[in-house]
């Protein structure tokens, strides 16, 4: 049994994850925890003299959460036929959001989080919101990060770009072996250089310790050279049906050019393409 942890804040972007995770988890028996936070600095009172007890948050805040997390399970029963495998619980917490969701994932012993993303937009347009970005790089937790424009279909093939560094513990990749069984999906090694150039003997022997691990799964390594990784990203996701994009927190290299640039430029896949981000179990 899987235990899932759904953050949502109620909007059409959160409830896109909620339905995506439905669907992704379909097979699995799964316990689906509806969690929403809402945050110290948030519950603000007009007379700064006032003390929020613990009634009147009940009455202000916690009562419509929970109307509101009512509401979802009705959405839910409403557009998903009933699956015996999955059940669905609802929390609300009023805590720094992070701490509430590492509380959570220790308590539920949490399995994947999955939370929706929708960057800023304008000229500031950016590839995750700070929510979601603080959760894949703050908590120890397998999180699967669905854009706003992500729809769940056949996972016909995942990307895994790497740059053969393993400076982690090889069974971080169980998460991603275990969908590539579930979903005989296919998976794409991918290489980025800034500039063309052989693989040094320990890449060799990274790379050697990914074959082995992946043996029984369909895969392939791909090698592409550009200047800018995001980049690279984007025309490999474009020439191939790929579904999902995983990553290893640790490899920062990647990680960082991959989802954090402050600035997107001709760059979709973060609106399209759910990102798995693995961390090592603590």
């Amino acid at each position: 049994m899987k235990n899932i942890l759904l953050p949502t804040d109620f909007s059409e972007n959160s409830w896109n994850a909620i339905k995506y995770a439905i669907s992704f988890f379909e097979i699995e028996a799964c316990n689906f925890f509806l969690l929403h936070v809402n945050r110290f600095n948030t519950v603000v009172f007009d007379d700064s003299s006032y003390v929020a007890t613990n009634q009147v948050v009940e009455e202000v805040y916690t009562k419509p959460e929970k109307k509101e997390l009512r509401r979802i399970l009705k959405r839910i029963a409403t557009q998903f036929p009933v699956n015996k495998k999955h059940k669905f619980y609802t929390l609300t917490d009023c805590n720094y959001f992070i701490d509430s969701i590492r509380k959570h994932v220790e308590e539920k012993k949490i399995d994947c989080i999955v939370i929706g993303t929708k960057g800023a937009s304008g000229l500031k347009k950016i590839m995750v919101g700070s929510n979601t970005a603080d959760v894949i790089t703050k908590v120890q937790c397998t999180t699967l990060a669905i854009p706003e424009g992500a729809q769940f279909g056949k996972m016909l093939e995942i990307a895994f770009p790497t740059d053969f560094s393993l400076n982690y513990n090889i069974q971080i990749l169980e998460p991603l072996f275990e969908i590539l069984e579930k979903w005989k999906s296919s998976l794409r090694i991918l290489h980025i250089t800034k500039k063309k150039s052989d693989l040094n003997i320990d890449q060799n022997k990274s790379k050697d310790l990914l074959e082995d691990y992946f043996n029984k799964t369909t895969h392939s390594f791909h090698y592409l050279t550009n200047r800018r990784v995001e980049d690279a990203i984007q025309c490999f996701v474009e020439s191939r049906d790929i579904n999902m994009i995983c990553m290893v927190a640790k490899n920062l290299n990647y990680f960082q050019q991959i989802l954090f640039r402050s600035r997107v430029e001709n760059v979709s896949y973060h609106t399209e393409i759910p990102f798995l981000v693995l961390h090592e179990k603590t």
